[in-house]
């Protein structure tokens, strides 16, 4: 006899719980919505405890620039060899447009939950 026997409401409950896990065990990666805050620290709505900067993680193009709001970079190894004297290695100062900014504090993200890694996919603007 099982532990449920006598008790279809119990048992009834356990098979959609079972269900339900399985169902979430199936499906590692859920979208979601988040907040970067002011420490960098990331909320997001199915996660409403703050996850520190370091413990997620964040798409390679969110992370051009700097995090003091500067729109610029320093492209280095430039060569030109038509130079006549010293090597031609220099660099120059990039202007990054602000649609490809550094996510920054007040953010709204969209997020994708890798098993339990959030991954800060991009920022999200009003249409």
């Amino acid at each position: 006899m099982g532990g449920f026997d006598g008790h279809p409401g119990t048992a009834k409950l356990a098979a959609v719980l079972s269900q339900r896990m399985k169902k979430e065990k199936e499906s590692p990666l859920v979208l979601d919505f988040g907040e970067i805050l002011a420490n960098y620290s990331l909320v997001t709505n199915t996660f409403p405890v703050p996850i520190p900067k370091g413990d997620y993680s964040v798409c390679r193009h969110l992370t051009i620039g700097h995090a003091d709001g500067r729109l610029t970079i320093t492209a280095d190894d430039g060569r030109h060899d038509e130079h006549v004297s010293g090597d031609g290695i220099h660099s120059h100062i990039v202007l990054i447009p602000e649609k490809m900014r550094s996510v920054g504090p007040g953010d709204r993200v969209l997020v994708a939950w890798v098993h339990y890694e959030a991954v800060v996919i991009d920022i999200i603007e009003k249409s």
